[in-house]
C-alpha cells in the first residue's frame, strides 16, 4: 500500500550522563525516495551504533484502523532462544509477538506487552507459569516499568518456564520454543482523538490536535529486530545447508532423516525414533533381515515384548526366506547349513516326491520329507525294505508277499526306485549297482571347454515316450533354442518332429534323469544315419534353469572366436 511523504519526529533517547533533554530531530519519510525512506530491510541490517537505520511506519492518525505487523519468515523450523527489538522513538504502550510452526498457516500467541494487559490483550498480568502450564503466553508490563530496560525489549523465550533447566528431556518446552515465522503486532488504540497505545509519555489529560503535525510524532520505528535460535534438528545435526532446492536442511547425523532430522532413514526402523539428549544419541538402527529383505517397518508392542531390543519386522523376504527377521527357510524350503543364514543359498528346496510324499513340506533342519507307508529317502523317492511298487498313486508301496520274499535272494536288499514311465521299480540294490557301473558322474556345470567340445547346444522340451525298439528309449521332443548347431541339427530343424533316444539300460540307471513334461540343456555330437538327438556317453544333459539363459547367450557370442567352426 503506497503512502505519501510524511513529517516525522523523534525525541532521541536520554543516556545516563546526559542532563539536558535531547531536543525534538523531524525529518520527512518518503518511501518513493531513497534518500529518505524507511523500508523494513533497516530491521535486518548491521546494527552500528554510529549510524542506526531505522523502519518507520505511518504516521498513527485517527483514521488509521487495524494494527501495525511486522512478519519475517524463518524459512524452516527454529528452535528460538530470545527475540529483541531496538526502537528508535519511544517504546509502544503494546505488543503482541506471535509464532507460526506451519509456516505462517496459522498462529500462537509468544509474548504480549502492555501497561493495561486486561483492556488491551483482554490477558491477565503475569499469570504463574508451572508444568501445567507452560505453553501459555505471558502478558508483561516490564518495559514500562523497568526503566533500565532503555529503548529495547527483550524477550526469552524460557524464560518463566519451570522445566527450562531440563529442556532436552521436555516435549512440551521443546514445541513451545520452536517456529517458522515471526510476527510482531503493534495495537491502534484510539478514541476521543487520543491514540494511547505508541508512547508511554502519552499525556491523556491533554487534548491534541486532529491536524497531521499533532501526529508527526506518533509512529512505530524500530532500529534493530534480532532473533536468536538455531536449525531445529532434533539433536541429530550440527550444522544446516542448503539442498538442491535451495532450502536449508539439517545435516543429519545417527542414520536419521527429514529436513529437521525428524525420522529415521530408510531401512533404519529396529528402533523408535527419538530426540538426541546431552547423554544418548538416540541412533536409529537397521532392521537385521539377514540380507534378504530391503524394507523394514517398526512394531512397537515387538519392541516392548523384546525388552526395548528390537521393534523392526522385515517386509518381503527374498531367498525363500520367511520370518519376523527372514530368519528361516519359508514352507517348502530347509536349511542348508552348508551357507550361513544371510547366504543367498541359505535354503534348499525340499523336492518332496509327488506321489510318495504325503505333503510338500519337508523338516525345517534336515530336510525329511513326510513319506507315505512303505516310502523311504530323504524326498520319498523309494520304496522301503519289504516292500514293492504298486501303480497306485495313493499308496505308491506295498509289502511284498511272503512268496516274493521266500524267493528273492538274500544277498543285498529290496530297496525300490520310482521311474515316471514304470513307477517304482524292485530291482535288488547290488543288482542295481552292478547294472550301473558304467555310469560317470553327472556333470552339473558348463564352461567354454565343454561348450565348444560338443557338435551342438540345445535347450529341447521333452514330450510322452512315444515307442521302445530294442535297448532304445524314444521320446517326442522339441527344439526350444539352438545356442550351437550343427549341420545334423540344420537337417532335423527341416525335417519335421524330432525325437530323442536315450538307451534303456542308461534310462533305468539315471544317467541322464529325464523326465516328460521337462525341459533339458543337451550338449551332444552328430551321429551319422539317425535322424534324432541321441543322447550318449559324452552328452551333457542337464535339467535346465531359466538364470543360465544369460551364460549361453555369451558362450554363443564367444564361440565365435573360440570354437572351432562346426
Amino acid at each position: 500500500m503506497w503512502s505519501p511523504p510524511a513529517r516525522h519526529c523523534h525525541t532521541p533517547p536520554t543516556g545516563p550522563f546526559l542532563k539536558a533533554k535531547p531536543k525534538e530531530v523531524c525529518e520527512i519519510c518518503d518511501a518513493e525516495n531513497p534518500t529518505k525512506n524507511h523500508p523494513p530491510s533497516y530491521l535486518t541490517d548491521l546494527n552500528n551504533p554510529n549510524n542506526v537505520t531505522c523502519w518507520n511506519s505511518d504516521l498513527l492518525t485517527p483514521d488509521k484502523e487495524g494494527n501495525i505487523t511486522l512478519t519475517l519468515s524463518l524459512g524452516k523450523k527454529y528452535e528460538l532462544t530470545y527475540i529483541s527489538l531496538q526502537f528508535c522513538n519511544q517504546k509502544p504502550h503494546s505488543l503482541a509477538i506471535y509464532k507460526s510452526m506451519d509456516h505462517g498457516k496459522s498462529w500462537q500467541p509468544f509474548q504480549y506487552y502492555s501497561g493495561e494487559c486486561r483492556e488491551v490483550w483482554d490477558r491477565d498480568h503475569r499469570v504463574d507459569i508451572n508444568r501445567a502450564n507452560e505453553q501459555e503466553a505471558l502478558c508483561l508490563d516490564s518495559h514500562i516499568t523497568q526503566d533500565g530496560a532503555g529503548s529495547r525489549i527483550a524477550f526469552s523465550t524460557l524464560a518463566d518456564r519451570p522445566s527450562a533447566e531440563d529442556f532436552e528431556n521436555s516435549p512440551v518446552l521443546q514445541d513451545w520454543v520452536t517456529a517458522t515465522d515471526i510476527m510482531v503486532v503493534f495495537p491502534i488504540k484510539h478514541y476521543e482523538g487520543r491514540i494511547e497505545s505508541n508512547s508511554i509519555n502519552t499525556n491523556q489529560s491533554e487534548e491534541i490536535s486532529l491536524s497531521e503535525d499533532s501526529y508527526s510524532n506518533k509512529y512505530i520505528s524500530v532500529s534493530d529486530l534480532a532473533i536468536g535460535g538455531r536449525c531445529k534438528c532434533n539433536g541429530h545435526a550440527s550444522k544446516c545447508n542448503f539442498d538442491k532446492y535451495g532450502e536449508l536442511t539439517c545435516d543429519c547425523q545417527h542414520n536419521t532423516d527429514g529436513r529437521e532430522c525428524e525420522k529415521c532413514k530408510p531401512f533404519h526402523f529396529d528402533r523408535p525414533w527419538g530426540r538426541a539428549t546431552l547423554t544418548s544419541a538416540n541412533e536409529c538402527v537397521a532392521c537385521d533381515c539377514n540380507l534378504h529383505a530391503r524394507r523394514c517397518r517398526f512394531n512397537m508392542e515387538l519392541y516392548r515384548l523384546s525388552g526395548g531390543v528390537s521393534g523392526g519386522v522385515c517386509y518381503k523376504c527374498r531367498h525363500n526366506t520367511a520370518g519376523r527377521h527372514c530368519h528361516y527357510c519359508k514352507e517348502g524350503y530347509y536349511r542348508n547349513t552348508k551357507n550361513a543364514m544371510t547366504h543367498k543359498k541359505a535354503c534348499r528346496s525340499c523336492n518332496c516326491h509327488p506321489v510318495g510324499a504325503s505333503g510338500k513340506i519337508c523338516n525345517q533342519t534336515n530336510g525329511q520329507c513326510p513319506c507315505k507307508d512303505g516310502v523311504t529317502g530323504l524326498e520319498c523317492n523309494r520304496c522301503a525294505k519289504g516292500y514293492q511298487q504298486s501303480g497306485s498313486p495313493i499308496a505308491p508301496c506295498i509289502k511284498v508277499p511272503r512268496t516274493s520274499l521266500a524267493a528273492s535272494p538274500r544277498r543285498g536288499s529290496s530297496h525300490s526306485r520310482y521311474s515316471p514311465e514304470k513307477g517304482y521299480s524292485s530291482r535288488p540294490q547290488h543288482d542295481e549297482r552292478a547294472a550301473c557301473s558304467h555310469c560317470k558322474k553327472a556333470t552339473r556345470k558348463v564352461n567354454m571347454r565343454k561348450y565348444c567340445g560338443q557338435d551342438y547346444v540345445l535347450l529341447v522340451s521333452i514330450g510322452r515316450q512315444i515307442r521302445s525298439s530294442g535297448k532304445w528309449l524314444k521320446f517326442r521332443a522339441s527344439l526350444d533354442t539352438t545356442f550351437r548347431r550343427s549341420d545334423q541339427v540344420r537337417e532335423l530343424q527341416q525335417g519335421g518332429p524330432v525325437e530323442l533316444w536315450v538307451k534303456k539300460e542308461d534310462f533305468d540307471c539315471g544317467c541322464p534323469k529325464i523326465r516328460p513334461r521337462s525341459t533339458y540343456l543337451i550338449l551332444g555330437e552328430d551321429t551319422p544315419k539317425r535322424r534324432a538327438i541321441i543322447v550318449q556317453k559324452k552328452s551333457v544333459v542337464l535339467e535346465w534353469k531359466e538364470e543360465w539363459r544369460r551364460r549361453m547367450k555369451r558362450f554363443q557370442r564367444r564361440s565365435r572366436k573360440y570354437c572351432p567352426e562346426v
